[in-house]
């Protein structure tokens, strides 16, 4: 089962490999950590000496914490639980991997209190067996549900507990298994089964992620609902770049200030509508739009001149970035400034949305005005902005729900709705103020999932290690 399983993926890497080549020479993708995700090299892996791991394959001791985080969002969620497990276990040296490279390049800005960091290896046994030699897990924490059959079957073999947190089967992956079981079933389900009972634990997000997690083949004393990590987000602290903006838009008069973040392919020209239409009545507005991934950086400022709008690139700004920090005295040393005919702050950097947020007076969470599943709201809701978010929020479809009927957020059919409700909310600041306190208040009641987490992954590796004998 397990082979031909490799040998579907073999044949579908051929297939794909044409667009790998294409991707990797556009936009510099794939190609770049394929030497990775081969098991060739992992020079990530600079772990200090103090931390090396045991040469006894038999004891846990100094065995790596394996923390995996596909992309951007799922690194943002395990900010505070791998720092939790950096501090409960010190022994161990935590390795953190992605697959994307936006969620590597932000992993190794958030979580630089890591020892080490890989790509994600390809789901191909040389390359898993070569990954976790390399890496030597005690245990392999994998935040939502990556299912890899390969690497779950050799984790086993290694007697490598496999654990997955905050783990969800958004309604748009639960219809495509569904889809693929009445096609495929006959070999899809017990590849699913027989590879879902090789993970230790599955810490779901909510009752509906733990019944789906055991349709789709999960044992039912292996799964239980702990809540969702994201919830458990630390506040950004501000950057250079936000004290800048907010400095600039003060003097400028610029008011209100629209952060729309996690923008994605072909929602550009849509966010732009919705700020256009609240430049009806707020002309002195300013937008800050912000691409979910870099290759988008270029594509989003051709969209902003195409409609004539005056914008500046974020990286054509002499403001220090985060890694260079701000002055003692709490502000950002820079002489930039601001032109008074821009109305688009283009934000073609990664890592300083989440402090743009706080400065905003409204947040658009985009990944929802297209067919796309939605992005992440709990951001802006934490620091008090109402997040505004298009229909598409199947990926966050109880999040979202929540929010909505809890009037901490609003969803709207389209970018011109989307622009009346910033046009409401500034027209009706005890509205507003109601709805920000509604969204903070739900974010702080929702909290706990890291703690429930890192009390698992105790119980776990407290199950596995090896017995004293006095």
């Amino acid at each position: 089962m397990f082979l031909i399983y490799s040998l579907l993926m073999g044949l579908a890497a051929l297939a794909l490999t044409p667009y790998w080549l294409v991707q990797s020479a556009r936009h510099g993708k794939y190609l770049s950590n394929l030497g990775q995700r081969l098991g060739f090299s992992f020079p990530g892996l600079n772990k200090p000496s103090t931390s090396a791991p045991s040469s006894s394959p038999s004891s846990s001791e100094q065995r790596a914490i394996w923390l995996h985080a596909v992309s951007v969002g799922e690194v943002l969620s395990s900010v505070a639980l791998a720092r939790k497990l950096k501090d409960a276990f010190p022994e161990h040296p935590l390795i953190v991997s992605t697959t994307t490279l936006t969620g590597q390049a932000l992993a190794r800005e958030r979580l630089n209190f890591a020892d080490g960091f890989l790509y994600f290896p390809l789901d191909w046994t040389f390359a898993v067996r070569r990954a976790l030699q390399a890496v030597k897990p005690a245990i392999v924490v994998i935040v939502e549900t990556e299912i890899w059959p390969n690497f779950l079957r050799h984790s086993f073999r290694e007697n490598v507990p496999v654990v997955f947190v905050s783990g969800r089967i958004s309604d748009r992956s639960f219809a495509r298994y569904q889809r693929y079981f009445r096609l495929f079933g006959f070999y899809l389900r017990p590849l699913l089964r027989r590879s879902l009972a090789l993970a230790t634990d599955f810490l779901m997000q909510s009752e509906s992620d733990a019944e789906r997690i055991r349709a789709l083949g999960a044992s039912a004393d292996r799964v239980r609902v702990s809540g969702n990590l994201k919830y458990d987000l630390a506040l950004p602290a501000p950057t250079p770049l936000s004290q800048w903006l907010a400095t600039e838009a003060a003097r400028l008069g610029r008011s209100p200030v629209i952060v729309a973040g996690s923008v994605v392919a072909t929602e550009e020209p849509l966010a732009l509508i919705a700020f256009g239409t609240l430049q009806g009545e707020f002309r002195r507005a300013l937008l800050v739009l912000a691409p979910r991934k870099p290759e988008r950086f270029d594509a989003a400022a051709k969209f902003i001149e195409d409609n004539h709008s005056k914008f500046v690139r974020r990286s054509a700004l002499q403001v220090p970035t985060p890694a260079q920090g701000v002055s003692p005295n709490g502000s950002s040393s820079t002489s930039a400034r601001l032109p008074d005919d821009v109305t688009i702050l283009l934000l073609d950097s990664i890592g300083e949305l989440a402090s743009l947020y706080g400065i905003a007076d409204h947040a658009f969470v985009g990944g929802s005005l297209v067919t796309s599943g939605g992005h992440n709201i709990l951001e802006p809701a934490a620091l008090g902005k109402v997040p505004v978010f298009g229909l598409s929020m199947e990926n966050f479809s109880e999040m979202a729900a929540r929010f909505v009927a809890a009037d901490a957020a609003i969803q709207v059919p389209s970018p011109e709705d989307a622009g009346v409700a910033w046009i409401e909310l500034q027209r009706d600041p005890q509205r507003m103020q109601r709805m920000s306190e509604a969204a903070r208040r739900l974010v702080a009641e929702s909290r706990g999932a890291t703690d429930r987490a890192v009390a698992e992954i105790t119980a776990v590796l407290s199950a596995r290690a090896p017995k004293v004998h006095g």
